[in-house]
């Protein structure tokens, strides 16, 4: 309904003619003229508008306000929930949605008018900078809710004070003061801070703070964060960091070792940079240096004890007192030439005892050995390795060329593919044996200056060869079997041992076929040659040398009766002079024969 104070405003139309009304001889007035007339008299409102409105009834599901239109809106009371205290005659703020729904009714809101009339103050603000009240509703993740305007806000954690903070529940239910510092109007996102507000008292701080810094100050700090890197400590209104190298001069894996947050500690000032506000902090520089209380009597060729505290392929650092370090490298943990990675020999936190083999005390740097503990096994390499003495050593690795073996820790050898055995011919090394594999080896040579040994394991057994030489004479006839098959040939595996070769045209059989991988036959020996081990093989000659000796000895027994006969002519016509002639010439034949 209309307000009564816009009732009693109502102006009669000007041109209305009333003496023709009283009368009785007006014209008409029409109802559109009339209803045009009453709404004149009502405020003009437009959709998506927000306007000032009047309480004209509560109850617990509605909230009826009149806003001077025609008709009154009603609003839900859960609207108003954040304000008990409302009361009749209350002025509010609506947002007109719709000035008449399908029943007649103005519709209004008042949670989108405070929505909208929020963020234009929350958009003022930020234009502004101005300083705003919220209230801490709730913790979220990497931060805080708060209620700014009715409008939700987010305060990361990083923004509610310079210091870190560590317990975020403290601050839920209090009321403090923001800067709006980011918003997203697409997505309606409002971040605020409240480090905004001191940073700039602080800045001011710190610049009279640094302006009187010197290198080699000694100041008193509040250790505020622990991180893997270092320490940062508060100076009094502007922090400084310690790198973690110069919390101590011994290693130190974790800062928290050393210090404790809220720790008041000394430090000294290594270093500053004015524009980029960085100071750099030392703590291990205000007590001596740990070289400088060295014991003055250690020397080359001392043994010292010592903890494993860093771990590298290359070597171990061990500290032997606090701050004083010494590396072992690796090629000084075994007298072995194979160099392998330090962690095979020690770990972090093992307690070792070493040599000293360097020490420079100016340039700080001390090297050690642990392999010197033990005698060098090639000081007597001829005593316990003499040339032809027996052994069993480990394969280590391969070439093309031989097998390197170690027969103990630092003493190492070469076999060489050549005396790996008498009869097979070995390809490669690693068809003879494998990697880790134990073999009997024979002393060869001695290479002291080198460190190396010539090794042999043919040389266990006799030369077999020897034997070949009586047995394999050249047309001898032995069995063998084909293990090795070829383009120019095949490998044959003799019964009495042995490996001879046989070309294609030695391999046909008599049946004119070709002989095949794994047949076993006879061979004919066509050559042998002890010096470069080669026995030549035929299985063809086998057969063929039967058929060429039949016609020789048709031959040689028509041979013999001509002789006869003609001894039997010569022995007619002789005298007895003449026998002995005979008789020589009688044996010549039967020798012959």
């Amino acid at each position: 309904m209309a307000n009564l104070e816009d009732v009693k405003n109502v102006q009669p139309l000007a041109d209305f003619n009333w003496d023709e009304f009283e009368n009785g001889t007006n014209v008409e007035v029409s109802k559109e003229e009339l209803v045009k007339a009453y709404d004149e008299t009502l405020n003009k409102i437009q959709e998506a508008q927000v306007v000032e409105g009047i309480v004209s009834s509560i109850d617990k599901k509605e909230v009826v306000v009149n806003i001077g239109y025609k008709s009154d809106g009603v609003i839900p009371a859960s609207e108003f929930r954040y304000n008990p205290e409302l009361k009749v005659g209350d002025k509010v703020q609506v947002y007109v949605e719709n000035q008449e729904d399908k029943r007649g009714q103005l519709m209004l809101s008042h949670r989108k008018a405070r929505l909208q009339k929020s963020w234009e103050n929350i958009n003022k603000a930020m234009e502004n900078d101005e300083v705003i009240q919220g209230y801490i509703k709730s913790r979220t993740k990497g931060g805080m809710i708060v209620d700014v305007f009715g409008i939700e806000a987010f305060l990361p954690g990083s923004q509610i004070d310079v210091h870190p903070i560590r317990d975020y529940d403290v601050f839920v239910g209090k009321t403090m003061e923001f800067k709006v510092v980011k918003i997203n109007q697409e997505f309606r996102n409002v971040v605020v801070s409240h480090k905004a507000l001191i940073e700039a008292e602080l800045e001011a701080q710190r610049k009279e703070i640094i302006s009187h810094l010197e290198k080699g100050q000694i100041l008193e700090g509040t250790v505020k964060n622990i991180t893997s890197y270092g320490v940062f400590v508060d100076l009094g209104g502007v922090d400084g960091l310690i790198h973690i190298t110069d919390l101590s001069w011994g290693r130190v894996s974790d800062p928290h070792e050393v210090v404790a947050l809220d720790d008041k500690i000394n430090v000294v000032i290594l270093d500053f940079d004015e524009e980029k506000k960085r100071i750099a902090l030392g703590l291990k520089q205000l007590i001596p240096h740990p070289w400088d209380a060295l014991d003055a009597n250690l020397k080359v060729g001392d043994h010292i004890k010592g903890k494993v505290v860093v771990m590298a392929d290359y070597g171990a650092f061990v500290e032997v007192q606090p701050g004083v370090e010494g590396l072992i490298h690796v090629s000084e943990m075994s007298w072995s030439q194979h160099l392998r990675s330090a962690q095979e020999f020690m770990k972090v936190g093992d307690e070792v005892e070493a040599v000293i083999l360097t020490l420079d005390r100016e340039e700080r740097k001390m090297s050690l050995g642990i392999k010197q503990l033990r005698e060098d096994p090639w000081e007597v390499i001829e005593v316990k390795y003499p040339i032809g003495s027996k052994h069993t050593a480990t394969v280590r690795n391969f070439t093309n060329f031989g097998i390197f073996v170690e027969l103990e820790e630092g003493v190492d050898g070469l076999i060489h593919v050549s005396d790996l055995s008498w009869t097979k011919k070995v390809k490669h090394p690693s068809e003879f044996t494998s990697q880790g594999a134990q073999i009997d080896v024979v002393v060869l040579e001695i290479d002291k200056e080198n460190r190396r040994l010539s090794l042999g394991h043919k040389q266990l057994e006799d030369n077999p060869w020897d034997t070949y030489e009586t047995l394999y004479t050249p047309g001898s006839i032995h069995e063998g079997k084909i293990t090795e098959s070829m383009d120019k040939g095949a490998v044959i595996t003799l019964n009495e041992g042995g490996e001879g070769f046989a070309t294609p045209k030695h391999l046909v059989k008599e049946d004119g076929t070709q002989a095949q991988l794994g047949e076993v036959l006879p061979f004919v020996v066509i050559e042998f040659v002890k010096d470069t081990k080669r026995i030549i093989l035929s299985h063809s000659r086998t057969f063929e040398e039967v058929k060429e000796e039949q016609p020789r000895r048709r031959h040689a027994n028509s041979s013999r009766k001509q002789q006869e006969a003609q001894v039997n002519n010569v022995a007619a016509g002789t005298s007895l002079g003449d026998l002995d002639v005979l008789a020589d010439l009688k044996k010549k034949m039967e020798e012959g024969q």
